[in-house]
């Protein structure tokens, strides 16, 4: 039985990476703007696949003990450590596996979350299209997207925390500096994070 399960976990990963091939998630994208309501589609959105696929390959999020100073709702990224903590108070955080930016692509320091999207659009910038060229210009929100279920934009830079359509990525390096987490993760990061919520990126 647990054999079939591998089996059909593997296919199944192979048809959406086969199918995402061509995208470079996790990207830096345009300065963000201001938040927005979820539309009506957004609020219907399917789940996508991805979702199923979590569960074979993600890192389950945890409540874990994080003594400190930082006050409830700071976003803590261990880019080393491959991980993302929200503080929760009485020196407890949850944890979160993250994918994070590859070599030459790292980055850290403290910023702040600017504004928050569901099933945010996608627009690759001029320097990522000059290194693929075959990226789409433009890509609306949706299960498709590289940007998956949510983002958070951080401060007026071009990175965000966000979703991603590819969860066999978490744990890697691999993106263009942004923070990635499954879809169900980034949901649930998304209703506890607020605007306003201090993020520090450590390497």
């Amino acid at each position: 039985m647990h054999s079939r399960l591998l089996a059909v976990a593997a296919c199944a990963v192979g048809l959406l990476t086969a199918g995402y091939a061509c995208a470079e998630p996790g990207s830096l994208s345009s300065r963000p703007g201001s938040t927005t309501a979820p539309t009506a589609t957004a609020a219907t959105m399917p789940a996508p696949l991805s979702n199923f696929l979590a569960m074979f390959t993600a890192v389950p999020r945890t409540i874990v003990s994080y003594p400190g100073s930082h006050k409830p709702g700071t976003i803590i990224v261990s880019t080393g450590e491959r991980r993302l903590y929200l503080v929760l108070g009485n020196g407890q955080a949850m944890k979160y596996g993250i994918g994070v930016g590859r070599d030459g692509f790292t980055w850290s320091g403290s910023t702040t979350i600017t504004a928050k999207r569901e099933w945010p659009d996608w627009t690759p910038p001029d320097e990522m299209l000059k290194r693929r060229p075959d990226l789409p210009r433009h890509m609306l929100g949706g299960p498709d997207n590289p940007l998956g279920a949510r983002a958070m934009y951080l401060g007026d830079t071009q990175y965000r925390i966000h979703g991603s359509n590819e969860p066999h990525t978490i744990g890697t390096a691999t993106s263009s500096g942004c923070i990635r987490l499954t879809n169900d993760d980034v949901i649930d990061l998304y209703t506890r994070a607020k605007i306003g919520a201090t993020v520090i990126v450590q390497r």
